[in-house]
């Protein structure tokens, strides 16, 4: 029987910040309307509609690290659970969105670029290990990853680092309710290129990008303040758009994308979707089955970290991953061989894609 090139996930590596912040932090906050005028609502009862609509309990955020310095520590434990020679790998593909972010001066510092600055953290010498950034939204972790397989396939690269790493928590602003979703970290696998008589691996990929009226539902702006106008630029986002965004077109890619490889959700053994808003992954996951034929109270394998994680943008679905594989996440078995996994996000631009992968 011929022999084909798959792609395979060898290992994971993800890094949290020690630092938690719970939602007790944001008591003292004073929100905002983008007009500049205060919510009227007591911010008790902000902080705890919140909590509720999106699940979020605590969040990591970096103190001493930037996004570079996080990416090179994930990188670092991706590579060992490999176990393969760093000088071997063909490619570094970093998602961010900020870059390193010096706080004091609402500055975003991307020269050089971050990959370039881990393959230096890494010591790796080869100069035909190719470091390079993507820009993509949440959904930029896993743009790189089906990147890399499309190298590994083209035949132009046998091994790929792919991480994801953002400290969002440094570009968000107190007069913000939406300052509360964010977080840092960093996530990151290897992937490799294994020559075999069957499928595994990446099996299938869909994206799609609406950059319409969708182009500034995320998007840098000024505070909310008026004192505070003119010091900088902020992470704002229309939340209310995005959930419906998310809600209207992710379901459809998914199962476009099991249609278009015949294979059927119910063969799914689990959903990693950017950890972004609880209820909004709930409702999709609730159409979803619905769009399949099952009930909404059909149990399926949906692991969240965003209680104790928050959102991290590219870095949440690797380090999901990575806790998963590990066997850190309770009541969750790590994968094993032949279980189908199904890799999905949704992010600024705006950009949303999906991945099928057979572990």
């Amino acid at each position: 029987m011929a022999k084909q090139i798959n792609t395979y996930i060898t290992g994971t590596g993800g890094f949290l910040p020690e630092l938690r912040i719970g939602n007790d932090h944001f008591l003292e906050n004073e929100f905002m309307f983008p007009t500049g005028q205060v919510q009227t609502k007591a911010t008790k009862d902000i902080v705890a509609k919140f909590e509720e609509i999106t699940g979020i309990l605590e969040r990591p955020y970096a103190e001493d690290m930037n996004t570079s310095d996080m990416a090179i520590e994930a990188a670092r434990k991706a590579i060992e659970d490999a176990g393969v020679d760093p000088e071997t790998i063909d490619q570094i593909i970093l998602a961010h969105n900020f870059g390193n972010v010096i706080v004091e001066d609402n500055f975003y510092d991307l020269v050089p670029n971050l990959a370039a600055r881990v393959k230096g953290g890494l010591g790796i010498k080869n100069p035909f290990c190719i470091a390079y950034d993507i820009l993509f939204g949440c959904p930029g972790w896993l743009q790189g990853v089906l990147q890399g397989h499309s190298y590994i396939q083209s035949g132009m690269a046998k091994k790929v680092l792919v991480i994801g790493a953002d400290t969002v928590a440094k570009v968000v602003e107190p007069h913000d309710i939406d300052s509360m979703l964010f977080s840092d970290g960093a996530g990151a696998v290897v992937l490799e290129a294994k020559e075999e008589s069957t499928s595994g691996g990446v099996l299938a990929q869909k994206a799609l990008s609406r950059c319409e009226e969708e182009l500034e539902y995320l998007s840098l702006g000024p505070s909310y303040n008026k004192a505070l106008q003119g010091q900088g630029w902020y992470l704002k986002m229309e939340g209310k758009k995005v959930f419906r965004f998310a809600y209207e077109y992710m379901p459809d890619l998914i199962s476009d994308c099991l249609k278009e490889n015949d294979l059927q959700l119910k063969d799914v053994k689990y959903i990693l979707f950017h950890q972004a808003n609880e209820k909004m992954l709930n409702l999709i996951v609730d159409k979803l089955m619905g769009m399949w034929g099952h009930p909404k109270e059909t149990k399926f394998n949906i692991p969240f970290n965003i209680h104790r994680v928050g959102n991290n943008s590219v870095a949440t679905i690797p380090v999901l991953m990575d806790e998963l594989v590990h066997g850190k996440m309770k009541g969750y078995e790590p994968p094993q061989k032949g279980d189908l996994i199904i890799f999905a996000s949704v992010g600024a631009g705006m950009h949303i894609n999906c991945m099928i992968y057979q572990y």
